[in-house]
């Protein structure tokens, strides 16, 4: 079988690949198989013949993720490295493959001129987890300016499609099931390439000095409830700087979960689940994670 495969996909396969590598928390177990296609192209190849049921998890920069210590037991799927390419599909739409950083997608448009999407710089992943969560700050979401999508499905087929076919809402997207994001088509709107460019940096320095971005973080851990900021409830009830092992509530930002250095994927885990617990007892609200949790805990 493996020798079959060789002679049809180009892309790099390992066996149990540290996730600590992959992820910005630098914390997690390995994935029983880590694979880096060359293109969409070789990507559809290779789900062409991967087992159906051969449960995958697709990841750019590894931000807004956390694989446990036992690690995932199927295939990972690395966009970040291959499907990388941006181009310009007319005068205002930008086409941006679901592997280019969401920072390099805000510079690119604001430097031709358009503006629409510059609070992406300040947001640390790729445009297929922007894509995948409805990713917002400072007032922007992405999804308010797609204008189409491109994805791939468990078969290997490629499709274009449109917001409509998708649910919407805030941190949150549901479309087509087992298909996921391959690019984005932004529709922007022209502006002042200085006043653009000027627009991020100012963003940049706002989350400089408001994150804590010198530290391994996954960004912001919990989704902001209604009417309220998890930030402020996490402080209110007392847990800025609570740490438990390797990880800590940030000083900076108490939405945010720091590795110190030495953190496992369960010491994050759990010490999410005392600031989930402890606001919740104190504040009636339970708050909604924006990090998704994959794979199995440690034996023992």
């Amino acid at each position: 079988m493996a020798a079959e495969q060789t002679l049809h996909w180009r892309g790099e396969l390992r066996e149990d690949e540290p996730m600590s590598r992959h992820t910005s928390w630098r914390a997690g177990g390995p994935a029983r198989r880590y694979y880096t296609p060359v293109d969409a192209q070789d990507l559809s190849l290779f789900l062409q013949q991967i087992h159906p049921d051969e449960p995958l998890l697709w990841v750019g920069l590894g931000s807004n993720l956390l694989v446990r210590d036992g690690g995932f037991p199927g295939t990972v799927i690395c966009l970040h490295t291959a499907v990388t390419d941006l181009e310009w599909l007319d005068t205002t739409t930008l086409r941006a493959a679901a592997g280019v950083t969401c920072a390099k997608a805000a510079r690119v448009s604001a430097r031709a001129g358009l503006t629409g999407i510059e609070f992406l710089a300040g947001i640390p992943g790729t445009i297929g987890g922007a894509l995948a969560m409805n990713a917002g700050a400072y007032g922007g979401e992405t999804w308010s300016h797609v204008a189409a999508v491109e994805t791939i499905d468990r078969a290997g087929r490629l499709h274009t499609r449109k917001p409509a076919e998708y649910r919407v809402g805030y941190r949150s997207v549901q479309g087509p099931a087992e298909e996921w994001f391959l690019a984005a088509h932004f529709a922007l709107s022209q502006a002042n390439a200085e006043q653009a460019q000027a627009r991020i940096r100012e963003l940049l320095t706002q989350r400089s000095a408001t994150q804590p971005v010198q530290q391994y973080s996954c960004g912001s851990v919990f989704r902001n409830p209604p009417g309220d900021h998890a930030a402020r409830l996490i402080e209110a009830s007392g847990l800025k700087g609570l740490r438990i092992g390797g990880a800590q509530v940030s000083e900076k930002h108490a939405n945010f979960i720091v590795n110190t250095g030495d953190a496992t994927a369960a010491d994050i885990e759990t010490l999410l689940n005392k600031v989930q617990g402890t606001v919740e007892q104190q504040h009636g609200v339970r708050l909604q994670t924006e990090v998704r949790i994959v794979g199995e805990y440690a034996a023992g």
